[in-house]
Parts: C-alpha cells; sequence; structure tokens
C-alpha cells in the first residue's frame, strides 16, 4: 500500500512536470511567433510588385532582412532574385552608415556590387529628375527610430516629394519604431521648420515609417499639396506597446538599445554646450560638460575622437555630468536632465546655441527653461497640442 501510495505520487509529480514543461514550451512558441514580421521580409508579397521594373533603393546599413544565420542586405537580396536594381539613395550617415551626424556624404559607387550610390546628404537632399529618369519605382527601406529630429523622416519627406513630381510610385516596406509606445513633446511650430524637424509633429511622433508616409500624404505636407503614389507592406504581428529591439545600429551613435530609448530626451543636449557622449562608447548613455559643476555632477568623461565623432565636443577635455546608461525605461520624455545641466553650469548665458530651437521646433521651450520652469510645467504647455495631434493621426494608423 505504501510502495503504492509513493508511485502514485511520483507519477503524479511526473505528469504535472510534463505539463508545465509543454505549457512554458507553448508559450514560448508563441512569443516567439509574434515577433514582428518586416515589410522587408515579405518578398512575397511585394516581388509582383516590383517585378519587371527599374528600381532604385533608398536604403542604409539598416536595410536588412532577417533569417536562421543572421541578415542579408535587401540590395543583395533582391539581386539574387534577379531584379534590376539601377542604383542606390543613401541617407544622412551613408549607405554604410559610417559618416559622423551632419557630415556631408559624397556619391559613390557600392564594393560589393558596384551600385552607383547617389547621397541624399550631400549635395542636395532630394532626389533630381535626372536621378530618376530611368527609374519605374523606388522602394524605401530605413530603420527610423521614431524622433522628429532624426533626419531619416526628412529624407522620407523628400524622395516622397521627388517620386510624385515624377509620377514614380514608391514602396514602402515598413519597420517598427523603437519608440512607438508613446508620444511626447512640443508640435514644431512652422517657423522653425529645418532638415531636423519638417512637419508639425511632436518630438516623438508614434509612428512606423509607412504611418508616417500616409501622414505627410494625408496632410498636404508635400510641395504644392501633390501626393506621392505610396505601395505598403505592413508589419506583421506588430504591436507599438511592446519595445522593438533593431538588429543594426541606426547610426553610429546610436550603439544600443538603451542609447535609442534616451535620444528623444538627451538630443536637446546638442544645441547646449553639453555633450551627449560622442567621442565615447556611451554615445546618448551619458551627458556632461567642463563647465558643469563638478560638486554637483561625480561622473567625468572625456571624449575623443571615435566612429562617428572625428571631433566630439570638448575634444580631449575633462566633462562633469551623469551616466544613464543603467537608468529605468523611458515612456517620455525627460526634460529634468536639460533643466538640472541648465541650473548647474558656469555659464548660463552661453549654455544655448542656436541650433537649440531647431531641436525644439519652438522658442518656447529655451525661455521656460531660463525662466525656472518646472519639468512638470513645460510638459503642461504641450498637453493642448499632444491632444490636436492624437487625433489627427487617427486616419493613417496602420497599428495599436
Amino acid at each position: 500500500m505504501q510502495y503504492r501510495f509513493k508511485q502514485l505520487l511520483k507519477n503524479t509529480i511526473l505528469f504535472l512536470v510534463l505539463t508545465i514543461t509543454s505549457c512554458q514550451a507553448q508559450t514560448s512558441t508563441k512569443q516567439s511567433a509574434q515577433t514582428p514580421i518586416l515589410g522587408a521580409e515579405q518578398i512575397e508579397n511585394y516581388l509582383p510588385i516590383i517585378k519587371g521594373k527599374n528600381l532604385a533603393i533608398v536604403g542604409n546599413q539598416t536595410s536588412v532582412i532577417p533569417h536562421k544565420n543572421g541578415y542579408t542586405h535587401l540590395v543583395d537580396t533582391l539581386l539574387s532574385y534577379n531584379q534590376n536594381i539601377l542604383k542606390v539613395f543613401a541617407p544622412e550617415h551613408g549607405f554604410r552608415g559610417q559618416a559622423d551626424a551632419g557630415e556631408k556624404v559624397n556619391n559613390s559607387r557600392d564594393a560589393k556590387t558596384g551600385l552607383p550610390i547617389i547621397s541624399l546628404y550631400g549635395h542636395h537632399k532630394k532626389p533630381t529628375p535626372e536621378d530618376l529618369a530611368d527609374v519605374d519605382m523606388v522602394i524605401f527601406d530605413i530603420q527610423d527610430v521614431g524622433a522628429r529630429f532624426y533626419t531619416y523622416i526628412s529624407t522620407l519627406h523628400y524622395v516622397m516629394e521627388a517620386c510624385a513630381e515624377q509620377a514614380i510610385p514608391l514602396l514602402i516596406l515598413d519597420r517598427p519604431n523603437p519608440n512607438g509606445h508613446y508620444i511626447d513633446g512640443p508640435i514644431l511650430e512652422h517657423q522653425f521648420k529645418s532638415f531636423v524637424g519638417m512637419h508639425p509633429v511632436p518630438v516623438v511622433h508614434g509612428l512606423s515609417i509607412a504611418e508616417y508616409a500616409q501622414m505627410i500624404n494625408g496632410e498636404g505636407w508635400l510641395n504644392n499639396g501633390i501626393k506621392a503614389k505610396l505601395e505598403l507592406v505592413k508589419l506583421k504581428h506588430y504591436n507599438k506597446a511592446e519595445i522593438y529591439e533593431v538588429p543594426i545600429n541606426p547610426s553610429p551613435n546610436l550603439p544600443n538599445a538603451k542609447a535609442i530609448n534616451l535620444y528623444p530626451s538627451l538630443c536637446f543636449f546638442e544645441g547646449t554646450t553639453v555633450n551627449a557622449g560622442r567621442g565615447t562608447n556611451l554615445q546618448f548613455q551619458i551627458y556632461g560638460s567642463p563647465f558643469l559643476k563638478q560638486e554637483t555632477y561625480t561622473f567625468n568623461f572625456t571624449p575623443q575622437p571615435n566612429k562617428g565623432a572625428k571631433h566630439p565636443k570638448h575634444e580631449a577635455k575633462l566633462c562633469f555630468g551623469e551616466n544613464l546608461s543603467t537608468s529605468p525605461q523611458l515612456a517620455e520624455l525627460n526634460l529634468k536632465w536639460l533643466i538640472k545641466a541648465y541650473k548647474n553650469t558656469k555659464n548660463q548665458d552661453d549654455f544655448f546655441n542656436s541650433f537649440f530651437n531647431k531641436l525644439a521646433g519652438n522658442a518656447s521651450l529655451q525661455e521656460q527653461i531660463k525662466a525656472g520652469k518646472t519639468a512638470d510645467e513645460i510638459k503642461q504647455s504641450w498637453q493642448k497640442g499632444l491632444i490636436e495631434y492624437q487625433k489627427k493621426i487617427e486616419p493613417y494608423l496602420l497599428y495599436q
């Protein structure tokens, strides 16, 4: 009797273990099945659209298709399908993503494929009629990070405009927005329009590239209100509430998910005397300046030339600041670091430079900080614009 009881208990425990293991396996499979499927991955959906056409690709190092052994570049993949790619258009940082922020990029040829690369961050930011003269369709596939001042959406605008003017359809292979889980910041005012802010959207816009393209069309933001003919390959299994980690660094100074998450908040420092980590291996994860008070800031670093920052701000000078590389995930803009730095700099009159208002998209943010407004008070002033923006984007949303 005792033996039978022990055997029954043993079998029951084994059954429970196997059940739990099975449930865990099913859960794991379910989770992996929900990994977003990129537009570029869905070759069967767009191959019929591009077949037999003369193609131009707007892409960079992020234009990759994942597979079990790694990644294959979109250009290489389409060439393997015998598609006729005539040229590549490259945005800021170049086709291979090696150039510094703001560094002009010259036309060149791709060493691997021999294709001509036309820079859209050199002599011109918009494809010319001559660039598109022999093109039947343009494909746009670039990983964005969801911030208004990240210039890939400005390149999108000019590519859409050029395609619309030449009656060339634009195929957009969509990618998730790694900062798509929130919307925040002041709406850009028209007089502050520039290549780091072309549209009346908040700093963190919450849209994928395809959604953003639909908004550009729908709001009539292209020259004379013209509209591009868009073909979209939507993402599958994409939930904006889930954080998406990009497989390839979108630019030299966004080396990881933490930098991408902090970028919308720390990029404001680009318009000040503060270095946001350029010239270190913690780009957009730290900030500091020789002018910040040493008694307030215990962390320090010395910027040195490196990949993506040939001449970083305060090169070879000891900077005092904060290390945010282990800070919690952000779901809103953090202004407290900017306000703290302004209050604790030795030269408040020189703290802001002429670039700051372009990044902010207005003059009021700088004025509010100088006036001693708190982060909460400043953010409250954005709310009306954000509510209106949320309503404006509803017709263009492809995902929740």
